[in-house]
């Protein structure tokens, strides 16, 4: 049983990133990025593995993007890095650099796919986290400055901008924890990467709005919001500090006052410097959500507040516990939870029913081996992940049928590539990479997709 094909104009897609498939870290001017110095790190990444190769799509791009038009997809969301465009802090555009991403624009629209480019997803160049990273408040300006140089080049081409992904990751994993570059482990000095994301968040989509030429093309951000369940009021901080500190700025123009209280003594929140609030809340054609599976979380006994020097991946929460979710399990060690991407798509339309959205990533690691069939053929036999991208499709078609204007969903990844911290170890492509040999095998996931956007029908369970 199905519904009734997709309304029109509904963007089937799945999406990358930069430093997880490009390699050619030393090729065509390109400078390092943090994400080059942390993985060079001895223990910042499971098995030293680095983003040097990757999946060497700088080079495999045309044949990446065959395997795009073969499976069907709309639009193809990819990022742009930073560090190939500004090699040098305020120096020249690399020309070169723009010229790959131009190649890979083109050849998107030759293939009938609309492009869909995120600008920052996290590679920031190593000279300005060599000046506090997302701490120091001038990199909003030199992001933004990035920002127009890409769209002077390609705003008559690239349906779909986002400004940033993930910011949650970028302040809280990144500069409270270790857990992602630079991995500061600041506690709460992420708050001040908060609010430089946040503005830089702005004056992006100023700088879009200003140098795109495309009459139809969109501006978005994505987020991927925290939800949990469990107790009521520890549910209600984690989604002051994980969810609405970004929403709120960004989609109404202030900081939650709960926001401050809950973090008094821990946080002054003076770097808000008059008119940012003004700079953030832009006008946005779409918001993104990139969605995996939910949490369990309490209050405890322990004190409210960790000490400023803390290293505290959730700076304000260190009175409540995250518990054991119930399975069934990724390989990333994250529940299954369809009915999740269901609530969240449900309370963001109800609470913020202006702006359309789209899931701009949702997908499963899983144990995938690459098999050779009786006939010769090379397979990936992945049923968890067809059955895991079925419910969550199942679980966006119920919350269109509750009014959410869903515009789109991107499953992540086209292919196999390096997780960040956790480096090849772990598997969400719908399509197989050989890492030794960069062969590329459509899994089972990519043939039910492939038939999912042919029918232009979404699951019925």
């Amino acid at each position: 049983m199905t519904l009734p094909t997709v309304p029109a104009g509904f963007m089937f897609g799945t999406a990358t990133a930069s430093y997880q498939i490009e390699g050619a870290v030393n090729e065509d001017g390109r400078c390092p990025s943090i994400w080059d110095t942390f993985s060079h790190t001895p223990g910042k990444t499971l098995g030293g593995d680095t983003g040097d190769v990757a999946t060497d799509s700088y080079h495999r791009y045309k044949e990446d993007i065959a395997l795009l038009k073969e499976l069907g997809v709309d639009s193809y969301r990819f990022s742009i890095a930073m560090p190939r465009i500004v090699p040098t802090e305020g120096g020249p555009t690399n020309e070169k650099g723009l010229d790959f991403y131009e190649r890979v624009v083109d050849e998107l629209l030759a293939a009938g796919i609309k492009p869909c480019a995120t600008v920052y997803h996290w590679d920031l160049p190593q000279y300005l986290g060599d000046k506090g990273g997302w701490l120091n408040r001038d990199t909003a300006y030199r992001v933004a400055d990035y920002t127009r140089r890409v769209a002077e080049r390609l705003g008559d081409r690239v349906d779909t901008w986002i400004t940033l992904n993930e910011p949650w990751c970028s302040s809280y994993l990144s500069y409270g924890g270790t857990e992602h570059a630079p991995g500061l482990g600041g506690g709460p000095a992420a708050f001040e990467a908060v609010h430089h994301l946040n503005l830089a968040h702005g004056l992006m989509v100023q700088e879009l709005r200003s140098a795109i030429t495309k009459p139809d093309a969109k501006v978005a951000v994505t987020l991927n919001l925290q939800v949990n369940r469990g107790d009521a009021d520890a549910v209600h901080r984690t989604d002051l500090i994980a969810n609405r500190v970004f929403l709120d700025p960004m989609l109404r123009g202030y900081y939650p006052d709960e926001l401050f209280a809950v973090t008094q003594g821990i946080c002054d929140w003076k770097f808000i410097e008059n008119g940012d609030l003004e700079q953030i809340h832009q006008p946005l054609d779409l918001l993104g959500i990139n969605y995996y599976s939910t949490g369990l979380v309490k209050m405890s006994d322990r004190p409210q507040f960790p000490q400023p020097t803390e290293a505290s991946t959730f700076p304000g929460c260190s009175d409540i516990d995250w518990l054991p979710t119930e399975g069934p399990h990724t390989e990333m060690g994250w529940n299954i939870d369809p009915n999740g991407l269901y609530d969240v798509l449900v309370r963001l339309h109800n609470n913020y029913p202006e702006i359309p959205l789209f899931v701009t990533e949702n997908g499963m690691a899983c144990p995938d081996k690459l098999v050779v069939e009786a006939d010769g053929t090379k397979a990936v036999h992945d049923s968890d992940r067809i059955d895991y991208l079925t419910r969550h499709f199942d679980a966006a078609r119920r919350a269109m049928e509750a009014g959410v204007p869903l515009a789109g969903y991107f499953v992540w990844s086209m292919f196999d590539n390096f997780e960040w911290a956790f480096g090849y170890s772990k598997r969400f492509g719908i399509t197989y990479v050989n890492y030794e040999t960069q062969e590329r095998t459509p899994k089972d996931s990519f043939k039910w997709y492939q038939k999912l956007i042919a029918s232009r029908e979404l699951p019925v369970l």
